[in-house]
């Protein structure tokens, strides 16, 4: 057990960009047309709140949005926006709105057999780049009509990892900057205002990826409005059965690669302050990554939440959901699925260090602490903020508030931890069922929600000293407020409760 004093003063101010809600990944966009997906993204946006999406797949064939035929012997194409409307309906009626990912490549208009994924998304470039191009802008232009000039203000990133070779063709770096600069002149052609990213690579050859990339823009004269990458946090994994092992890589590794990005960007002159989207990030990246699924990826993340802002204007995590089919349909309930949320709405521990921000964010945007260990906020009633402990040790943190005057206060405290929130022990010792029933499931949903506590705390001489206790892989949520109590004539509490 380990301990620490933090003494929290009320004028004190530290960087902290706290953009949790920006953008949350899915699955392919087809998915959107299922049943469960939609639940899973209801409860997600009535609980967290996310303002746009991103996710694979809106160009492939499960959407249907290209299409050829002859006529007369000549080949024409038509689009199809049946089922593409269908879905960012869904997306628009939840609160949310599509951050446009433009791959993969149509059948019929893919220059190769190339697929990905257990739905074969198609990953090789466009046959013909003018019928891309004329696809995209016919697109907007539906968009634009259905849906209002808000649309000029969705993001959009051309493809996904490119550096890859299983995303792109060869991983061919040249095709993958004509495929950029055809679409960002098209789009830019079109309306002007729509903001247009990339290389959407992953960290494979990053650092090489983004100066050539860059190299290229100012070299056609091109700016894009901002860079996008991705970002994982896991050593490569071992494969035992359907699932993947991966350990943590060091925090502080990973934020130092972050900011290696930044410093290219701002190397150059005609891009220097360029925002940074982390169109995807999370621990693993693969979705039998077990690790999704238990308390310590909620701490870990808890901890790269509090710094992902400090370079990054907007973070993206992958994803939202477990309705997700890349290595195909899941084998049962826990799967290591990238979802922080599991079949029938049971949210993850991961889940609440999400909620956890989000509060915070609401709560109040001043930092007046920040560590690699908790963040605190503050407003004109008091604090907020959020610890934890990705150690084995139990931790206890001793906390001295400085407060505007003294008083009585209300600490609530919300846990999630291994002991109180876990329903993935809950779901291993009922026989880790594949396929719980619906008596199962809701159970396994019963653990898994934060323990809230609560106390009155009196302070003197403008201070007040709280102490928390995080135990193995914990996050913590606080609010310290001002109490204002107001009992009915006649309620005596502490009688109420004296009763034998």
């Amino acid at each position: 057990m380990s301990s620490e004093k933090i003494i929290v003063k009320k004028d004190n101010r530290m960087e902290f960009n706290n953009h949790v809600d920006y953008c949350v990944g899915t699955g392919r966009l087809g998915l959107a047309l299922t049943e469960e997906y939609l639940k899973e993204l209801e409860f997600v946006q009535n609980m967290i709140g996310f303002s746009y999406i991103r996710g694979h797949g809106l160009f492939s064939d499960d959407v249907a949005i290209y299409n050829e035929y002859e006529e007369d012997g000549e080949t024409k194409v038509e689009y199809n926006y049946t089922y593409i409307d269908r879905i960012f309906d869904s997306f628009l009626r939840l609160g949310i709105r599509p951050y446009l990912e433009l791959g993969f490549m149509p059948g019929q208009l893919a220059s190769g057999t190339q697929t990905i994924f257990y739905w074969k998304g198609n990953t090789t470039p466009p046959k013909d780049y003018k019928k891309w191009t004329d696809m995209v802008i016919a697109l907007l232009a539906h968009l634009k009509k259905r849906y209002g000039e808000e649309t000029v203000t969705w993001p959009i990133e051309v493809w996904n990892e490119p550096n890859l070779p299983g995303f792109w063709y060869k991983a061919d770096m040249q095709e993958y900057f004509k495929l950029f600069k055809e679409t960002f002149l098209a789009i830019k052609n079109y309306d002007s205002r729509y903001k247009v990213g990339g290389p959407a690579i992953c960290g494979v050859r990053d650092a090489e990826w983004i100066e050539a990339f860059l190299e290229f823009c100012k070299k056609e004269g091109i700016k894009p409005d901002r860079i996008t990458r991705h970002h994982y946090t896991v050593e490569f994994p071992e494969r035992i059965g359907h699932y993947d092992y991966s350990k943590l890589e060091d925090p502080k590794m990973r934020f130092e690669n972050l900011q290696s990005t930044r410093d290219i960007v701002d190397s150059y002159d005609e891009f220097r302050g360029l925002p940074i989207h982390l169109s995807e990030f999370s621990t693993s990246y693969t979705p039998r990554g077990v690790i999704h699924d238990t308390n310590l990826n909620a701490a870990y993340l808890a901890g790269q939440l509090a710094g992902l802002g400090d370079v990054n204007e907007a973070y993206s995590y992958w994803t939202f959901g477990d309705v997700f089919e890349e290595q195909g349909v899941q084998h049962s309930l826990f799967h290591g699925g990238f979802g922080m949320v599991a079949d029938g709405n049971i949210p993850k521990p991961t889940f609440w260090t999400f909620y956890f921000y989000k509060q915070l964010k609401m709560f109040g945007t001043d930092c007046v602490y920040r560590d690699d260990k908790a963040v605190i906020v503050k407003n004109d009633s008091g604090y907020a903020g959020v610890l934890w402990n990705i150690g084995e040790d139990e931790i206890i943190a001793d906390l001295d508030f400085e407060l505007p005057e003294d008083g009585e206060y209300t600490l609530i405290k919300k846990t999630v931890d291994e002991t109180c929130c876990n329903p993935l022990k809950l779901w291993h010792d009922l026989g880790e069922p594949a396929y719980p029933s619906k008596a199962e499931k809701e159970m396994i949903k019963s653990a898994a929600w934060p323990l809230t506590t609560s106390s009155v705390e009196v302070s003197k001489n403008g201070t007040v000293d709280v102490s928390f206790t995080l135990k193995k892989h914990g996050v913590l949520y606080f609010t310290l407020t001002k109490r204002d109590f107001t009992p009915d004539r006649g309620y005596d509490y502490d009688k109420v409760i004296s009763f034998h």
